[in-house]
């Protein structure tokens, strides 16, 4: 009986050692293929990215590809800085939700509430619209004129005044249409209700309560240490455009890195800075007036990997193009940053995530 056992023993510690071989070995499997596929992407003598996989909060896959600076020939380091663009929507629309936590607004007031003076030309234009990009409002940043005024430090509400007079696109409710402009105007209304600039807020309840250590506002004039420089490419690579970053403000003016993002991400997955109940309108997939749903909720898109749930979000500020993929379901998170809005991570990001998915 004793001999019996003890041969069933040592084959189930075979069994489990075989088990733990083949996981191991197609983790490197999994590991090498993300690596040559970024390799190919980003080069080493070219602008560059780094990379972040998570699967149930535990960091799978880290690692940098290229150049931080083409001058200095400086290689790209996982802790690198980048600037996020529009993934700062994510941050506006969390900030909102806060404030309605906080009784300080209701997601049906109308934006006349706190602008008095904006011609919503009798339509009825709320903070939901905002979120959602279903507002109807002309999005500054397709505007022509943009270009006298790209430069400039403007306050949010000159900012508004740059475009609150153009005609509408369409009626509320009536369009999903990706719109800057309601997320300034959101950003705006933090500041009303805060008493605070849209910087410090995010900074004092979102940052520093989640010890975003490497996120910031961006800024010309302060040092960040490890933030990488950004690249057009035309013929040949040159330096990104300066503008003020008055202009993307609350729509696209934060800097991260993976690993601060990662804390974001589990952040928002643990209820950390809203409840559940909140958190879950974020991640509600609207509709229209007509009842098509719009593939969007709170600062993030709604979507689908091979029938897979997926929020996602990308950015593209002058020089820079960003990703990151969330599947809900398997609790995988992928979020790609790039030093050259020439190099865009978009699909990149979305393919890792499936092959992280599949295995």
């Amino acid at each position: 009986m004793k001999k019996s056992l003890y041969i069933k023993y040592i084959l189930s510690a075979i069994t489990v050692l075989v088990i733990n071989s083949q996981r191991i070995s197609y983790a490197q499997e999994l590991k090498t293929s993300i690596d040559s596929l970024l390799l190919k992407k980003y080069p080493p003598e070219a602008p560059g990215a780094t990379f972040m996989i998570s699967q149930k909060g535990t960091i799978i896959y880290k690692k940098a590809f290229g150049l931080a600076d083409l001058e200095l020939n400086v290689p790209m380091q996982t802790e690198s800085i980048y600037e996020i663009g529009s993934m700062t929507k994510q941050f506006t629309a969390i900030s909102i939700l806060m404030l309605l936590e906080r009784g300080k607004l209701n997601l049906k007031d109308q934006i006349t509430k706190f602008i008095p003076d904006y011609p919503t030309h009798g339509k009825i234009i709320t903070i939901h619209h905002l979120l959602t990009h279903t507002s109807g409002i002309k999005n500054y940043t397709q505007m022509k004129a943009i270009r006298g005024i790209a430069k400039d430090d403007l306050t949010p509400i000159e900012l508004i005044n740059f475009f609150k007079n153009e005609a509408m696109d369409f009626e509320p409710g009536e369009q999903f249409k990706y719109n800057n402009s309601g997320y300034v105007i959101l950003g705006h209304i933090i500041e009303l209700l805060s008493g605070q600039s849209y910087a410090s807020f995010v900074e004092e309840n979102i940052f520093k309560k989640l010890n975003m250590t490497s996120s910031s506002y961006a800024t010309h004039t302060s040092i960040v240490k490890n933030k990488v420089s950004g690249y057009h490419k035309r013929n040949n690579y040159i330096k990104n455009m300066h503008i003020s970053y008055s202009l993307p403000y609350a729509a696209g003016s934060l800097l991260s890195n993976v690993d601060d993002m990662l804390k974001w991400q589990e952040a928002i997955k643990n209820n950390l800075l809203i409840s559940k109940k909140t958190t879950a309108k974020a991640f509600t997939n609207y509709t229209l007036n007509n009842g098509k749903y719009i593939n969007y909720g709170y600062g993030w898109h709604i979507k689908t990997l091979n029938n897979i749930r997926n929020f996602e979000h990308g950015g593209s500020i002058f020089g820079f193009k960003s990703m990151a993929v969330y599947l809900p379901d398997l609790d995988i998170y992928v979020v790609g940053l790039s030093n050259c809005d020439c190099n865009s991570p978009t699909k990149i990001t979305r393919d890792i995530a499936q092959l992280v998915a599949r295995n």
